[in-house]
């Protein structure tokens, strides 16, 4: 197929027709997110405390599906890594479109447990802990009340609406990368990875405007955001004829979806680590995303739990979910790297990437959203089900850690474990 990445000459100078416009991939990166929709289980009009259990997730495209449709990468063909097709984020009761359009709830969306327990996606990519609409007019809806009459509701809202009608016992909530600006930092890493010579790097973490997102009067500002976004869940599911005892409340970190400089199996000389890999990061960036940029945003989270007084909430860590299958790492690679043509051949689950390239402005047009970039995969998101099942422990929920546990698949679930 044709690339869908940057190309270079000879003389490896980035070319023009395939400039990474910085607007344009944080915008498409930025409408990743979280939002709400009902695929797994009966419409049964129920009630708190009354009828079959739901587990319902609300937040941003880290908890979404963002990415579902895609088991792996392929520079070759995407119908090796193509496990969902086009449908894979309709969730309109018909499966003919999204019931918000560019939410990308996917059908392999992480609630969706199964065992006589119904899963409801309200979450939404692009969205942050306050409703908006993108600069390319995509609704964004956040973790409030917001109703503008016209059927756009906030996530908090929606939440209300289908618990009072439904037994509800567990909400899973991601959110907050957005409010770090996600997009544009990566937006940055990539244009400052793509601008400058491995003799001359020009690294993302010192830029003033990556800088910004980590100054302790922003992380205290995204942190209370976070917090209120917790205060509305419960506000909800009060609303909705709920005691607090009535239903559990699972806030999850954010993985880490590229390995340390060390880690990657292209060289960060040339420009086959974006070229062929689609993760164009410096060492040094990659490092300091590990060390610093995913730990800030993670302990912000946490602390933000601590901030809300919202009782008795667990935690999924997602850190290290998915060490060992990440964008570009050793060990795993692209379909023709592994001598593979399809994501149901044998093994594929384990040689193949759980994060999607990073992509450019020449996808479209292509079968690819600029937003599934950098977003937890189809084979993530079915190991993030297999968590999330074992958090719901049988109603009995409980936090951990999630990680990678053995090689092979379980019931068509990657093996996880939650320590």
């Amino acid at each position: 197929m044709t690339s869908v990445r940057y190309r270079f000459n000879a003389r490896q100078h980035f070319t023009a027709r395939h400039r990474l416009s910085a607007a344009a991939l944080a915008a498409a990166l930025a409408t990743s997110g979280l939002t709400a929709v009902a695929l797994a289980g009966p419409a049964a009009a129920d009630g708190p405390r009354s009828g079959a259990p739901w587990v319902a997730s609300l937040g941003d495209s880290y908890i979404s599906g963002e990415a579902g449709r895609w088991a792996g990468s392929s520079d070759t063909s995407s119908r090796y890594a193509d496990a969902l097709g086009s449908t894979a984020y309709f969730d309109n009761a018909a499966s003919t479109g999204e019931q918000i359009v560019r939410c990308h709830r996917s059908k392999s969306q992480e609630s969706y447990i199964g065992g006589g327990v119904n899963g409801l996606n309200l979450a939404c990519s692009g969205s942050k802990t306050s409703t908006y609409t993108s600069s390319d007019g995509y609704f964004k809806p956040g973790l409030d009340f917001t109703d503008n009459g016209t059927g756009q509701q906030g996530q908090a809202k929606m939440l209300q609406t289908f618990a009072a009608t439904h037994n509800v016992k567990m909400v899973v909530v991601g959110i907050g990368g957005n409010d770090f600006n996600f997009a544009s930092i990566v937006q940055s890493c990539v244009t400052d990875f793509l601008g400058s010579s491995s003799l001359f790097p020009d690294y993302c973490n010192d830029d003033s405007s990556v800088k910004a997102n980590f100054t302790p009067a922003n992380i205290a500002l995204v942190q209370a955001r976070i917090a209120t976004s917790l205060q509305n869940v419960r506000t909800a599911m009060r609303s909705a004829g709920y005691a607090d005892s009535d239903w559990s409340a699972v806030v999850q970190t954010y993985p880490s979806p590229i390995p340390n400089g060390a880690g990657f199996r292209y060289s960060q000389s040339g420009y086959s680590r974006q070229n062929t890999g689609g993760c164009g990061f410096w060492n040094k960036d990659a490092d300091w995303a590990n060390g610093t940029a995913l730990p800030t945003i993670n302990a912000t989270v946490k602390n933000a739990v601590t901030v809300s007084g919202v009782a008795d909430v667990k935690t999924l860590d997602l850190a290290s979910a998915f060490n060992g299958r990440r964008l570009c790492e050793g060990g795993v690679g692209l379909y023709e790297e592994k001598g593979l043509t399809s994501w149901q051949q044998a093994g594929a689950v384990d040689q193949t990437e759980w994060i999607n390239q990073i992509r450019t402005v020449s996808t479209i047009g292509t079968k690819y959203y600029l937003q599934e970039s950098l977003h937890p995969n189809y084979w993530a998101q079915l190991g993030l089900r297999s968590c999330v099942r074992q958090v719901w422990n049988g109603g009995s929920v409980r936090g951990g850690s999630c990680t990678i546990s053995g090689t092979g698949l379980v019931g068509g679930e990657p093996r996880m474990a939650l320590g």
